[in-house]
C-alpha cells in the first residue's frame, strides 16, 4: 500500500507528461506501469518510475507507428440508413468474398468434403478426386485414367456423390463425434 500512496502522484505526473507526446491515454500509460511495477519491484521505484514511463511511452510510439487500425465496416442498420462502427466509414473489402473469415470457412468446408471423398466406398475416391482437381481433366481423361468406359462414368458419378452427399449431411447433422456439439 506504501507503493500506490508514495507513487500515485508521481507516476500521476509523469505519465501526463508522456502521454501526449506518445500519443497514448495518461492512464493507459500509468496502468502498463503499474503493471511492469508489479513484475520487477525495483530497489528505488521513484527513480524506477520516471524511467518506466519514458520506456513504456517509447514502446507506445514504436507500437503507433507499426500497428494500423482496422478499417471499419459499413452496415446497414433496420432502418435501412447506412451506420458505422468506429471512428471510419470504411468499407475494408470490396467483395465480400474476400473477407479473411470466408476464406478460412471455405478452406474448412474444402478440407470437410475432401476428407469425406477419401472415404467413399469403391472407386468413387478416385473419381471424385479427378471431378474436384483443378485441373479440370474431360470424361474421357477420367475414363481412361480409371480404366472405365466412358458410357459408365456418368452413372458411377452420380452414385458417388449421392453417397458424398449422404455422408456429408450425416456428419453436418451430427456437429461432432458421437453426435456432440463441438
Amino acid at each position: 500500500m506504501y507503493l500506490v500512496t508514495e507513487l500515485s502522484p508521481l507516476l500521476a505526473a509523469e505519465a501526463a507528461a508522456e502521454a501526449a507526446a506518445a500519443g497514448v491515454d495518461a492512464a493507459d500509460l500509468e496502468q502498463a506501469v503499474w503493471v511492469r511495477l508489479l513484475e520487477q519491484s525495483p530497489a528505488e521505484p521513484g527513480r524506477w518510475v520516471r524511467s518506466a514511463v519514458r520506456a513504456e511511452a517509447r514502446r507506445a510510439r514504436r507500437r503507433a507507428r507499426r500497428e494500423l487500425p482496422y478499417a471499419v465496416e459499413t452496415f446497414e442498420s433496420h432502418t435501412g440508413e447506412p451506420n458505422t462502427v468506429g471512428p471510419y466509414a470504411v468499407e475494408p473489402y470490396a467483395d465480400p468474398d474476400t473477407r479473411p473469415e470466408r476464406a478460412v470457412l471455405a478452406a474448412e468446408r474444402r478440407r470437410a468434403v475432401r476428407a469425406a471423398v477419401r472415404r467413399t466406398p469403391g472407386r468413387c475416391p478416385w473419381l471424385l478426386a479427378a471431378l474436384l482437381s483443378p485441373a479440370d481433366p474431360t470424361y474421357r481423361e477420367i475414363a481412361g485414367e480409371l480404366g472405365m468406359s466412358q458410357g459408365s462414368l456418368g452413372p458411377v458419378r452420380s452414385r458417388c456423390l449421392g453417397c458424398l452427399r449422404r455422408m456429408l449431411t450425416a456428419e453436418v447433422a451430427a456437429g461432432g463425434p458421437w453426435g456432440k456439439e463441438r
